[in-house]
């Protein structure tokens, strides 16, 4: 069997690339309830609030701002999967869903991932560089994390 030449690899893998951008996954930013948000239901500094905001809102939130290469696959099918897993997982605009159970493991989480360096993702900070912690909003939240837990009745 002769072996396919280079210019039929190409054109393999752009008539691919092309037939991929067919497939497309849903960018969604659900209607936000401002009375269920995590602000609302708990003492949000306005330090921890910008922390959250920078660095946690595009994957934790309905406010999820979709950059240009969310429309490209396949980047675009990684990183709506991301999103989806991330507000499964923990939702700053559903925080009213928790029961205080939950509530105080998710924050407990936030802290314990932040400190670890799991959170923000280091493919988020690639093309996100202002998401990135600093020893200091690593302190703040975790500080935040702590105080809020303790007020949270189970």
């Amino acid at each position: 069997m002769p072996r396919p030449s280079g210019s039929t690899i190409v054109r393999t893998v752009v008539v691919l690339f092309v037939v991929a951008q067919v497939i497309r996954p849903a960018r969604t930013n659900p209607p936000i309830d401002p009375s269920r948000t995590i602000q609302a239901r708990l003492a949000v500094t306005p330090e921890v609030s910008e922390i959250l905001g920078r660095s946690c809102r595009d994957c934790h939130s309905n406010a999820t701002v979709w950059p240009w290469y969310s429309n490209v696959a396949p980047v675009s099918w990684l990183l709506v999967s991301h999103v989806n897993d991330a507000r499964r997982h923990v939702s700053l605009s559903n925080w009213a869903d928790y029961t205080p159970r939950e509530a105080r493991e998710r924050l407990e989480e936030m802290c314990t991932e932040v400190r670890e360096g799991e959170m923000p993702m280091s493919s988020y900070l690639i093309a996100h560089k202002s998401a990135a912690l600093t020893d200091t909003d690593q302190q703040a939240l975790c500080a935040w994390t702590e105080r809020e837990r303790s007020k949270i009745v189970e």
